[in-house]
Formats: C-alpha cells, structure tokens, sequence
C-alpha cells in the first residue's frame, strides 16, 4: 500500500506548490501594491523588500505544503485504512 501512496503523495505535492506559489502572489500583491515579486538580486528592490518576500514565500509555501499533504495522507487513510505516515 505504501508503494502505491508515493507516487499519488507525489502528485498532491505538486500541486500543493502550485497552490502555494498562487497564494503566494496574491499575499504580496496586496501586501506590497505590486504584483511583481522581487528577484533576489534585483538592485530596484531594497534588501528588505527582498527578504520581507523570500521570508513570507517560505512560511506560505510551508503552510501549504503541510496543509495539501496533510489531506493527502488523511483521505488516502480514509480511502484504504492505511496509515502512510507509519
């Protein structure tokens, strides 16, 4: 059963990205009134700016991540009765 819980964990992973990299452009446009991102060695952008961004990209995506997989796990226990956090 765990063989088969890898490749569907991998697919809600994925996705979980996807989820998280949307989210996340929505937080900083209407966090920073821009809808641009700021690149890490962009010179317009203060470090700050930069970080700020980096920092609130990295907690979303964790959240996300944890959220979606979570999910993952749990329907798929619930579909099979197999655990495949053990």
């Amino acid at each position: 059963m765990k063989l088969l819980y890898r490749p569907l964990g991998f697919v809600v992973s994925v996705l979980g990205g996807i989820l998280a990299g949307a989210v996340f452009e929505k937080v900083w446009a209407k966090l920073s009134g821009e809808r641009e991102i700021p690149p890490h060695i962009s010179a317009r952008h203060s470090t700050r700016e930069v970080v700020t961004a980096a920092a609130l990209q990295g907690a979303i995506f964790g959240a996300v991540k944890a959220v979606v997989d979570r999910a993952g796990a749990k329907g798929y226990r619930k579909l099979t009765g197999f655990d495949p956090g053990k």
